[in-house]
């Protein structure tokens, strides 16, 4: 146990000079009497709640559970707020401001008294965000997400939002269902608040953060309005004040082994796509050399076992109740780094040896997969030389080897204008978005799950094979190549492509590729047009400057790095 005279508050509040004084008159000025600087650990409570993010509109009461916790274990707890990323109104992506709230979180931590840190987030963005500015500022950190929202339901059938939603506005442009339908799943696909309620991003996320060790296990699939994530928020709060006082800090924690256990996670349960980009920006933080190849690997070595959307049929309120995260982890021991280090002082194997699987149709057994191989798929080739990503899980299998005609565009607004027209497209075509990238986008967005030509859905065809440099989000589904690397808008290969090429897209053989002469693709490459930059001041052209692209985690050339803010 450590002496408080070396709490970082301490240096705040404890000396004989003015500013201690003042510091001291400033917190008693808010209601606090001597309690809250006599030695006692101060937890900062970092609360990314905003009504213009509806994942994480719930996080004041989620807060409040974890102040009755801090103030319980000993220490004092002070809450601030970051800026908070709502994926459903920001524009032109969250995806532009992930590294900014992560500075925001680094920065607010690092400059305020503050001996060990909760962190709330929900939403998208917010987690990753949250993890990579811990990660950076690296005191004692515990996170508590926000949970899925309550499942949906529309004439007796379950809906995940998201994945349900997007599947129904292809029946609506299809003309299979109409706009009284369309209004009634408006009104019941969101049902209280919280992310997503499938495998997408948010929960994708959570489960990350699980798995790297620094929640406290079995919290990810929690409802978010259910009593059990408050309990977890209150435990939360008991236990980072015991964090703080056995300095165990993210560097500690996010080591090596707890991103291979968190990939190898990823994998097992049908990930989003973007926890790729997000687990190499919270790695680069920790100074842990992860790459898009430790991906691959482990998703070849790794079964997906959790039946969960888009990849499989069940929603997250269903995998809560059938044990969750921690039962996933239990079946992936054999696999897994079991003596990785946890927020709650004890390891993986620990926490997950002794938990039982509640539903064995939801959560596999290693033997008994969904799919030999994890959920994302690495594909190289000439149309992606630094790599791209697919869930392969999600995708369809007849499309998983195929070739095809490219239908290429260069902006997703004329793509979106012309979609429905009467195009030039069979099932074979491969639709191909250039232009968005991190720098292309601008930021990265979520086009990447390419809507299908009107002509092809009203003919019955499902899917396609969409190539683009963008991501997608993770409630998305269908066979879609993402996160091309080096994107079009850098000149990377995908630049090339012209409307009539041939592509070959081959999963099991890990390829992606332009059936076009080098010499052709290099003398098309040579003559792209010089594209003007989306911003020229502020945040914007700092992003622009400083980002990296899709293989590298898309952070801030200048952030990443073991160097850490000094305690």
């Amino acid at each position: 146990m450590r002496d408080p005279s070396t709490f970082r508050s301490n240096r705040w509040f404890h000396g004989d000079q003015y500013e201690h004084l003042a510091r001291r008159a400033w917190l008693r000025s808010e209601g606090f009497t001597d309690a809250a600087f006599d030695g006692r650990p101060v937890i900062g409570i970092c609360n990314s709640w905003s009504e213009l993010t509806n994942c994480n509109a719930h996080l004041r009461q989620v807060a409040e559970a974890v102040k009755r916790g801090v103030w319980a274990a000993g220490g004092v707890p002070l809450e601030f707020p970051t800026i908070s990323l709502g994926e459903m109104f920001m524009k032109p992506t969250t995806m532009l401001f992930r590294n900014l709230m992560s500075m925001d979180v680094e920065e607010s931590i690092s400059a305020n008294p503050i001996d060990g840190v909760v962190l709330l987030c929900g939403c998208d963005k917010t987690t990753p965000a949250q993890l990579m500015g811990a990660a950076s500022a690296n005191i004692p950190a515990i996170m508590v997400t926000g949970g899925p929202m309550l499942s949906g339901r529309w004439h007796g059938r379950p809906l995940g939002s998201g994945t349900d939603g997007r599947k129904l506005f292809e029946d609506l442009r299809a003309g299979r269902i109409g706009e009284e339908q369309w209004a009634e799943v408006e009104g019941c696909i969101s049902r209280s608040a919280g992310h997503c309620t499938v495998m997408g991003t948010a929960s994708t996320m959570a489960s990350m953060a699980e798995a790297l060790g620094m929640m406290l296990s079995g919290g990810a699939a929690i409802p978010a309005v259910d009593a059990r994530r408050y309990q977890l928020a209150e435990a939360s709060g008991r236990r980072i004040v015991d964090m703080v006082c056995e300095d165990l800090t993210p560097s500690r924690i996010l080591t090596r082994e707890a991103f291979e256990n968190a990939v190898r996670t990823d994998m097992a349960i049908g990930g989003s796509t973007n926890a790729v980009v997000h687990l190499l920006a919270i790695a680069g933080r920790a100074g842990v050399g992860l790459n898009l190849d430790d991906f691959d690997r482990i998703s070849r070595e790794t079964p997906y076992i959790a039946d969960i959307k888009p990849s499989g049929r069940h929603l997250m309120e269903d995998f809560y109740y059938a044990g969750g995260l921690p039962c996933v982890m239990k079946e992936l021991l054999p696999l897994l780094h079991g003596g990785a280090l946890t927020v709650s002082g004890r390891t993986i194997e620990q926490e997950v040896s002794s938990v039982r699987i509640r539903d064995r149709t939801l959560i596999r057994s290693l033997d008994a997969p969904l799919n030999a191989e994890g959920g994302t798929a690495i594909l190289y080739g000439n149309l992606a030389p630094n790599g791209a990503v697919i869930k392969q899980t999600a995708a369809s299998p007849r499309l998983l080897r195929h070739r095809g005609r490219a239908l290429a565009f260069d902006r997703y607004e004329t793509l979106r204008s012309c979609i429905d027209d009467d195009l030039d497209v069979d099932e074979n075509t491969v639709l191909v978005l250039k232009n968005a990238g991190p720098l292309g986008g601008p930021g990265f967005p979520e086009w990447g799950h390419l809507p299908i030509p009107g002509k092809l859905l009203k003919a019955g065809v499902d899917d396609i094979v969409r190539v683009s440099d963008a991501r997608m989000s993770g409630t998305s589904f269908g066979t879609d190549v993402l996160h091309v690397s080096p994107e079009s808008a850098v000149g990377g290969p995908l630049a090339a492509v012209r409307t009539g090429d041939e592509i070959e897209l081959d999963v099991p053989g890990r390829r992606i590729d332009l059936r076009v002469e080098a010499n052709e693709i290099r003398r098309r490459l040579a003559d792209r047009p010089a594209q003007p930059p989306h911003y020229r001041r502020g945040y914007g052209k700092l992003f622009l400057d400083q980002v990296t692209q899709a293989h590298e985690g898309c952070d801030f050339r200048f952030l990443a790095g073991e160097e850490r803010v000094p305690a």
